[in-house]
Order: structure tokens, then C-alpha cells, then sequence
């Protein structure tokens, strides 16, 4: 079955940097963070299946929607990128790196983990799944969101939260319950990270309640070469936190791994 490609925005020349958003995010959440980027590089942000102004699919399984950002790709004549995946685009990224690493440069997994989820995690996102179902999307946003940035952060970051919590909203629910499912159902990736052929840059947030620091550390030595930067006073959205600090480290290994002008 073929299927349109994703929503998506390209900009700038260079080597390509593609940019996958998380779970009730959409490709807004990089506008800010990749417009530097563009003086050196083509830059791609997608909206993920069912996100954004992409059409919702029949399966939110993360090798399926890996297998939509693959077809974008292909579309967009991308033969080569670095992947750069938010929590739930992490994981989607690594569904990718597995079935098509010859595409990667090197993988970026942006507060995100190639950990399956825990059983205690599984069991809360069943509790989510029927929260949003009895009490409504909106109430599920106004909640879920805030806490994803380190306390120390909220206040400077209130317009950046209400931007995401928009963004939520604004996310079909049968979209929230699917990939709630995908997430819960996903399987152990660590294997692609040990297997890898290119580098993989690991961003992490010391007070990231999603993604605790002890997972990204039982992760950050296992790709034959990687490189990670640990950020205190940052929770779960780095690029949203502490902009300037986490789009310089992703440059740093851009230019590592795709010196511009090759």
C-alpha cells in the first residue's frame, strides 16, 4: 500500500539533518532550534503519522512509521542523513536505524532511550490511556505537559509550554491512544546502539522524568562510537529548555560526523 508522504519542511544546503518531534508534538517543536542550522546544512522536520498535519495511519507501531519516514526520505531524495529523534521520535528513529542503517550518517536520540518500556512504565501508560479516554484530551494536555521541563525552568519556559500544550490539544485522539499503545508495546532496541556503524549522540536531561539518567547511562557505551552530552537543570525538552546550549552540542557533532563542504 503506498501512502503520501509525511508533512514535512525542508530548508537550507548542506549535508541533511532530519528532525523527528515526540509524542503530541508536531514539526513546530524544531522551528526555532534548527533555523541557525540552516546556514550549513539541509535541514527536514516530518510530522509523524497522525501528528501535525500528517494523516492519521493505520498502525502507529514505530517500524511502520519508520517505514513512512523512510518513503518521505526516499520522496525528498535523501540518501544519507543524520536522525535526530524527540522521546517518542527516538524511538521511531531507531526502528529506522535498524532497517535502514546504510541511510544514516550518525543518530541523535534526544532525551530518548532504545529501552523497552519497564512494566511499571506499561502500566502507567494503560492509566493514560484511560485517563484521556474518560476525561478528554484537553485535561490529559494541561497536565502531561508542564512537568516534562525541569522545575527550574517552568517559569521562563511558560510560553514554550503553552506552545506544546496547543500542539497537543490539536492532536487527534485516536492518534494519543495509538501511539500510547506503540510506545507500551515496543520492543528492546539496544541492539542497533551495540550494532551500529555510526556514531550516536545521546542528549540527556539530569532531571528528564521520562527518560531517568540511569537508562541513558546503562546506553551511552554501547554504539562503537558515541558521544553524549549531560545537561543539569534540564528535564525532558532540552531544545525548549536550553536552546543555545543543546543546539551547539548537536552542531559540534554534525560537523563531526558530515564536515560541511564533503
Amino acid at each position: 500500500m503506498t501512502h503520501a508522504t509525511l508533512a514535512h519542511t525542508v530548508s537550507g544546503v548542506g549535508p541533511t539533518l532530519v528532525f523527528l518531534h515526540g509524542f503530541c508534538e508536531s514539526q513546530d517543536l524544531w522551528t526555532d532550534f534548527v533555523k541557525p542550522l540552516t546556514d550549513q546544512f539541509r535541514v527536514v522536520t516530518l510530522d509523524l503519522p497522525g501528528h501535525g498535519q500528517s494523516s492519521v495511519p493505520e498502525s502507529f507501531s514505530m517500524a511502520s512509521q519508520a517505514q513512512r519516514v523512510h518513503e518521505t526520505l526516499q520522496a525528498l531524495n535523501v540518501n544519507k542523513c543524520l536522525l535526530v529523534g524527540h522521546s517518542m521520535g527516538g524511538y521511531v528513529a531507531l526502528a529506522f536505524a535498524e532497517k535502514y542503517p546504510e541511510k544514516l550518517r550518525g543518530l541523535c536520540l534526544f532525551h530518548s532511550s532504545a529501552l523497552p518500556d519497564s512494566e511499571e512504565k506499561k502500566e502507567n501508560r494503560n492509566k493514560t490511556m484511560e485517563f484521556v479516554q474518560k476525561h478528554g484530551l484537553e485535561k490529559f494536555m494541561d497536565s502531561f505537559v508542564a512537568p516534562l521541563f525541569a522545575a527550574a525552568n517552568r517559569d521562563k519556559c511558560q510560553k514554550a509550554i503553552e506552545k506544546m500544550q496547543a500542539i497537543g490539544k490539536a492532536t487527534p485522539v485516536e492518534t494519543v491512544l495509538g501511539c500510547l499503545q506503540a510506545m507500551r508495546d515496543r520492543q528492546d532496541r539496544t541492539l542497533v546502539l551495540k550494532e551500529a556503524s555510526f556514531p550516536v549522540l545521546f542528549m540527556v536531561g539530569k532531571e528528564d522524568p521520562a527518560v531517568p539518567l540511569e537508562a541513558a547511562l546503562q546506553q551511552c557505551h554501547l554504539p562503537a562510537q558515541s558521544m553524549a552530552y549531560f545537561m543539569g537543570q534540564v528535564g525532558h525538552m532540552g531544545m525548549l529548555e536550553k536552546t543555545g546550549a543543546t543546539r551547539q552540542s548537536l552542531l559540534k557533532f554534525a560537523e563531526t560526523i558530515s564536515p560541511v563542504g564533503m
